[in-house]
């Protein structure tokens, strides 16, 4: 079994987007928003099926973790109702689609994270979505700001009543910035590759893992620049006088595969210990074109993978832990959604 770790709801229905600019203007103007639009099944099927689905089949991927697109969570827009009221409607949308293709989406939620405000404010939203919705895990975003980083680091003590609950309920979070509020920080090429970094260096001037064994976070696309500085991050927590990055950051963080060119995955897998490898490839998303010197798309992160697999870099038991057994285990809800 194939299982993509990160999926995005890039292709929601048209309503649902214009919805979001009716709120952001009423909020703007001080006015309520209108009614959120009736959205038919129809609607959906029509958004996912030649895209996500279409994909999915054509690249033999079988299964995919579902989230709200993370561009468009823009935490840093509005007030804490306008966030709150957003995620909800991204989260139940979601919900719909897992529950017209229970065998091939999995719910994963945005967080209502409207910057200043309390974590504990995600905290119900969490439970709602895992508890009444079936999802199996969360994004969490480390900058609510869209890049002005006015929250305390990810290993700060204000962070813990959500870690706590995340345990709880046994899920990871995704760790996933959403759109940039600062034009010269590009979203998907500058602000996500920073971020991933910056929070993984957050995590190795903490010890968030000792008082949180429990805890489990994934740092999407390849882990930023981590792998390839992998001797710097190592020299930097000796430095500091930190544990070793192996024992005080990987027993708990994980790294997927979104990384979209083969000497990128080669490397990720040649420094990244396979365990701490989940197969992702957030299509239909960041980048979309095809590759001129493959003649396939960039995102298609399959292909890297098998072309590993026939070079020998990961045997038959490491290509089917890096499919399936490393998210199975990361996200354990998997097991009672999958039945």
């Amino acid at each position: 079994m194939i299982i993509d770790c990160h999926g995005h709801y890039t292709t929601a229905p048209a309503a649902h987007t214009a919805w979001r600019e009716q709120q952001v203007s009423a909020w703007e103007a001080g006015t309520t928003p209108p009614a959120y639009p009736s959205i038919s099944d129809d609607e959906i099927r029509e958004s996912i099926e030649g895209s996500q689905l279409r994909l999915m089949d054509e690249r033999g991927i079988d299964l995919t973790l579902f989230s709200p697109r993370a561009s468009a969570m823009a935490h840093h827009v509005g007030d804490a109702a306008v966030s709150l009221e957003w995620a909800r409607r991204n989260n139940d949308l979601i919900h719909r689609v897992t529950s017209l293709y229970p065998d091939r989406f999995i719910g994963v939620c945005q967080l209502p994270q409207s910057p200043g405000a309390p974590i504990e404010g995600s905290i119900e939203e969490l439970r709602r979505c895992v508890e009444e919705l079936g999802f199996v895990g969360c994004n969490l975003n480390p900058d609510p700001s869209g890049g002005s980083w006015t929250s305390p680091a990810l290993t700060d003590r204000s962070w813990y009543p959500f870690y706590e609950a995340m345990v709880e309920l046994d899920v990871p979070a995704m760790v996933h910035v959403s759109g940039s509020a600062t034009p010269f920080f590009h979203a998907t090429g500058a602000y996500y590759i920073s971020a991933d970094t910056t929070a993984f260096m957050q995590l190795i001037q903490g010890n968030l893992f000792t008082d949180l064994p429990g805890l489990r976070l994934v740092i999407p696309h390849g882990g930023g620049a981590v792998p390839y500085h992998w001797g710097r991050y190592r020299g930097l927590a000796d430095m500091l006088g930190q544990p070793p990055v192996e024992s005080n950051v990987m027993g708990n963080v994980f790294f997927d595969t979104c990384v979209y060119h083969q000497p990128g995955i080669d490397l990720l897998l040649e420094v990244i210990d396979t365990p701490n490898v989940l197969f992702g490839s957030e299509m239909v998303g960041a980048v979309r074109g095809i590759d001129e010197r493959t003649g396939h798309h960039y995102d298609d992160t399959r292909r890297y993978i098998e072309a590993a697999h026939a070079k020998g870099t990961l045997d038959d038991a490491a290509r089917a832990d890096v499919f399936e057994h490393n998210v199975r285990r990361v996200y354990p809800r998997l097991a009672a959604a999958l039945g």
